[in-house]
């Protein structure tokens, strides 16, 4: 005989399993995307605002040397420009990564060398581990998703399992899937004026899985303030963009099948358009580091 605490399970469990199955089977809003351009450029209105963000983020690393987590400071401006400062626990730099779509550089303080080399994906990949190009990455970390080079018959649009999917096939045997939705408040809304949220981005060549991106938690975030020099002495510097208050996703996760390696990045704090001061994204080999160059395929 069944006692009643195991029936109230059954009865929860199978009231879950029915929430899960109807938001898998969600319809698609009255109002559709005809077509997957302007899926695209829906996707691209609801953030262009935002011409780069910045804030702080905890870093979760898994790889071959198992699990390493840190503390980051990052700026990223478009269409490819970022610079990450790793932190300890007491505020102490670590490494400071840059590139400017030209130049990379990643200087790491706790073994005394300093890379540099062309910003090329694989340069990028020594800090986050996982192979996205620079430009990518500016666009996952706004909540974009970064598309592929394609003819407009080489890209489709689907409704499948309660959000849209995009297919794109690209040059040199590229392909990428893009699921996005429209934002909750927009899904009664004309499909032209409907804001998105990106789900998961991911990015294949020849068969092989070179980045899949699944982004979560989305909130707004607000414009950077000025920046203020506290001696008074040099002119503030403005946001590097107009106000904005696009959606931001506070949870990224990026997984490579092919490194086998994967990192987990959430942001505590995070804003649009951050004052850029020059040299931000470029660095100089400091006394007492040993220089490399940093060269890969």
């Amino acid at each position: 005989m069944r006692s009643a605490t195991t029936t109230a399970v059954e009865s929860l469990l199978i009231i879950a399993a029915g929430v899960v199955s109807a938001a898998c089977s969600r319809a698609a809003p009255p109002s559709r995307f005809p077509t997957a351009a302007d899926a695209i450029a829906r996707m691209r209105a609801t953030d262009a605002c935002s011409r780069g963000v910045s804030g702080e983020a905890k870093v979760d690393y898994f790889g071959e040397r198992g699990r390493v987590r840190g503390s980051t400071l990052f700026v990223m401006s478009r269409p490819e420009k970022i610079r990450f400062d790793v932190f300890s626990p007491f505020g102490v730099t670590l490494s400071t990564l840059t590139s400017d779509g030209h130049a990379f550089a990643l200087l790491d303080t706790t073994s005394k060398q300093y890379f540099e080399g062309p910003a090329l994906e694989c340069n990028v990949a020594r800090f986050l581990r996982v192979p996205v190009p620079p430009f990518a990455l500016v666009d996952l970390f706004a909540g974009e998703a970064p598309i592929l080079v394609h003819q407009p018959n080489d890209a489709t649009l689907d409704w499948e399992g309660g959000s849209y999917v995009i297919r794109i096939r690209s040059v040199n045997d590229a392909s990428e899937e893009i699921r996005l939705e429209p934002t909750p408040g927009d899904w009664q809304r004309a499909w032209n004026e409907q804001r998105v949220r990106v789900l998961e981005v991911s990015v294949s060549q020849r068969g092989v899985g070179l980045y899949r991106a699944e982004l979560d938690d989305f909130e707004r975030a607000g414009t950077a303030k000025p920046r203020v020099d506290p001696d008074g002495i040099d002119a503030d510097v403005p946001p590097s963009g107009p106000a904005c208050s696009a959606e931001i996703p506070r949870h990224l996760h990026i997984v490579s099948d092919a490194s086998a390696q994967d990192v987990i990045v959430d942001y505590k704090d995070i804003a649009h358009n951050p004052p850029i001061v020059p040299g931000l994204f470029r660095q100089s080999l400091p006394r007492g580091v040993a220089f490399r160059y940093a060269i890969c395929h």
